[in-house]
C-alpha cells in the first residue's frame, strides 16, 4: 500500500472542501463525514492535523466548520502526504527497514536499490506537481468520478 488510510482521507477531505466550499464556505465535520462516509472522530483527528500545518482552517460555532487554509492551487498533495505520513515512501528503503542514505553511506544499496530509485522520484514529482485544483477541475470535467 503507497499510501495509509489516513492520508487518503485527508486527500479527499481536502478535495471535497476544495469541492464544495472553496476558500469562502465552512462545512461541518458531521456533513464531510456523512458525505465521505469516514468516521467523524476519525476524521476529525486528520482535519485537526490539516489545520496544525495551516492547510485547512477551523472556525467554532453555529456557522464553524472547516474550509482551505490556502488556495487549491497551493496545496499540492504532496503537502498532505508529508503532514500525514511523512517522506518514508521517498526515503526508506523498500526491503530493509532504513533508510536509502543510510544504506548508501554504507555504500551497499539493496537489490531494488537502482530499479527503484527512478520510480520513486517518478512519484514524488507526481504529487509535488499535483495540485486540489488540479484534482477539483477534473472532477468537475469527468462527472462520473468521485472523491
Amino acid at each position: 500500500m503507497m499510501l495509509s488510510n489516513t492520508c487518503k482521507y485527508g486527500i479527499r477531505a481536502v478535495i471535497y472542501l476544495a469541492w464544495r466550499a472553496g476558500e469562502d464556505k465552512r462545512i461541518g465535520i458531521k456533513t464531510i463525514s456523512n458525505d465521505l462516509g469516514i468516521p467523524t472522530p476519525f476524521l476529525g483527528k486528520i482535519m485537526q492535523t490539516l489545520v496544525r500545518h495551516k492547510i485547512l482552517k477551523s472556525s467554532k460555532g453555529p456557522h464553524g466548520g472547516f474550509s482551505l487554509g490556502k488556495p487549491a492551487g497551493e496545496i499540492s498533495m504532496l503537502d498532505i502526504i508529508l503532514i500525514i505520513d511523512g517522506s518514508d515512501l521517498f526515503d526508506m528503503c523498500l526491503v530493509d527497514v532504513k533508510s536509502c542514505a543510510e544504506i548508501q553511506k554504507k555504500n551497499s544499496p539493496c537489490t531494488l536499490h537502482e530499479a527503484f530509485e527512478p520510480v520513486r522520484k517518478e512519484i514524488y514529482r507526481l504529487f509535488r506537481d499535483i495540485t486540489i485544483e488540479n484534482l477539483v477541475n477534473d472532477l468537475e470535467k469527468h462527472r462520473h468520478l468521485k472523491i
